[in-house]
């Protein structure tokens, strides 16, 4: 029985008039479900819009350059009831009917066979959050390795984690998509795994036209051809939010680059690349911002006149964090206020907590810590904000989130404990060991660092007494934490040895001033200093 399925553009929140920046098939393409059929793209995110049904396209009711809402009509999809996709050559083909049962058809009936055939099975970049164009970085298989489920097939960085991408299935793989250098987004192919599947029963003898499997879409490698400037500023440029993002880093107008080497025209980061480069050799400035006040560079000097030496590439995290770090303390007028709180309280409780056998975590200094931040937070709203871009308004934000800072071999990363208003010091402690052990393996998500609300940047296992840690934008404020020390202190008649924790808060001078900070502080030694505060 044949069946007309109307694919329609699914709910997308409060968004209307989306673009449509690619639409991937025609009408006499074979589909399979959940197969991207277009892709849409908003002012923050592009989105693949999947098939809902297999089929054959009968209608495609839209086109490149359309706007689309909600319920808009995208195809129209003919299936078959009784339609099935073969696991070997992934195409369409009618479904084997049942004999009648005579003794003719008894004799000459097909008979389904036990053994196994194989499957082939893709494995494509999982849900990463909201980030595109990830770089493989490492490839660590290659087509007749045999591979096990959880086996790392490849190695993915982005702006602030590299991660380790799994196997899903075991197998043979038969098909390597991906290469070192390749920039991937989700659901992009990563390799084909051969697997073994109990065989479905034979078809009948009769022969059946069978529709011609779906063509297979390569991506088409960027041209590096030079871009030049479009003297019409303004347009609307063809280009995904990600590379408007790294435009808007580099203080390139993007709209004056006439066209991009992408698809239809799209600008790539590469187009953004060569129009600077483009700049800077022909000695002008249009649409590149100077950055750095005009901060002269640091001259390069040949250091191998001076005796051996080493060169070794910075990680990709490294260099990031050092430009963003950069950014930051070149835009923000910092401040750092520097004082001690009286742990020696909360210190025996932790101790006494630790004791208990029955306990199943152990409860590090810093979780209170974290529960103090938020509780002194609560009553200081400014700190939990950010500054808009155009530094108009401040924007308050009622959920409260810490990141904490972690030294890894590939450089600094800052997962983010979410919901700290909300949890224990027990599920934070587990909390804590689980993104903690997810990032010395290097398996931190990008939806594991997003969200913070402010960060802690501790140094208590190596030492030192004060330092001055550099605002994590777009937070206003970071707590840094050095180690612990028995001082005395005088209690109105003597000295007495109490356990004295360095604090230092940098804060954004344009939110907060010196008062407020100082404040703030005061309120959160009161509660380290004496933790049944939080109770209150």
């Amino acid at each position: 029985m044949t069946l007309l399925t109307e694919m329609k553009v699914p709910d997308v929140g409060d968004v209307h008039d989306i673009d449509v920046i690619q639409v991937l098939v025609q009408v006499g393409d074979v589909l399979e479900k959940e197969q991207t059929v277009a892709v849409l793209e908003t002012d923050k995110a592009s989105m693949d819009l999947p098939a809902i049904a297999a089929g054959i396209v009968k209608q495609v009711h839209l086109s490149v350059g359309d706007k689309v809402n909600e319920g808009s009509l995208v195809i129209t999809i003919e299936s078959n009831a009784g339609v099935v996709v073969d696991p070997v050559t992934e195409a369409l083909a009618p479904a084997p009917e049942t004999p009648v049962a005579t003794p003719l058809a008894a004799a000459s009936a097909p008979v389904a066979s036990d053994a196994a055939v194989p499957s082939l099975i893709d494995v494509a970049v999982p849900d990463v959050g909201d980030v595109h164009d990830i770089d493989v970085i490492e490839v660590l298989i290659q087509v007749g390795d045999t591979v096990t489920k959880e086996q790392t097939l490849a190695v993915l960085e982005t702006d602030k984690a590299s991660m380790d991408l799994p196997s899903t299935h075991d197998g043979v793989v038969k098909e390597v998509l991906v290469k070192v250098g390749d920039k991937v987004n989700e659901g992009d192919l990563i390799i084909r795994v051969a697997t073994q599947a109990s065989a479905v029963p034979a078809a009948p003898s009769s022969s059946v036209a069978m529709p011609a499997p779906i063509a297979e879409v390569t991506k088409t490698a960027p041209i590096s051809a030079p871009v030049v400037s479009n003297p019409t500023a303004g347009k609307s440029a063809h280009a995904t939010p990600g590379v408007r993002l790294f435009a808007r880093e580099l203080g390139v107008d993007i709209s004056q680059i006439a066209q991009g080497s992408g698809r239809k025209g799209r600008i790539l980061k590469d187009d953004v690349k060569n129009f600077v480069k483009q700049v800077m050799s022909s000695g002008g400035a249009t649409g590149v911002v100077q950055g750095g006040a005009g901060i002269p560079p640091i001259p390069a000097v040949d250091f191998s006149k001076f005796g051996e030496i080493e060169e070794q590439k910075l990680s990709k995290i490294k260099r990031l964090t050092g430009k963003n770090l950069s950014r930051v303390w070149l835009n923000l007028p910092l401040v750092t206020y520097h004082d001690e709180a009286d742990i020696t309280e909360m210190e025996a409780f932790r101790k006494a907590l630790n004791a208990d056998k029955s306990a199943d975590i152990k409860a590090t200094g810093l979780i209170f810590i974290v529960k103090a931040l938020v509780a002194a937070m609560q009553q200081f709203p400014t700190i939990n904000s950010s500054l808009s871009p155009d530094g108009e308004s401040l924007i308050l934000k009622k959920y409260f989130n810490v990141g904490i800072a972690v030294d890894t071999p590939n450089g600094l990363v800052v997962p983010v404990l979410k919901e700290v208003d909300k949890k224990g010091i027990a599920e934070l402690t587990r909390d804590l060991n689980v993104l903690s052990q997810k990032a010395r393996d290097g398996k931190l998500l990008p939806a594991d660092m997003s969200g913070g609300c402010i960060t802690i940047s501790s140094l208590g296992g190596i030492g030192g007494k004060a330092f001055t840690p550099i605002v994590n934008a777009p937070e206003v404020a970071i707590l840094g934490v050095t180690r612990s020390e028995m001082k005395p202190v005088w209690n109105g008649s003597e000295f007495e040895p109490r356990l004295m924790l360095p604090l230092d808060l940098t804060y954004d001078h344009r939110v907060i001033d010196g008062a407020e900070g100082a404040r703030f502080m005061a309120t959160l030694i009161k509660y380290l200093s004496d933790i049944r505060r939080l109770l209150l």
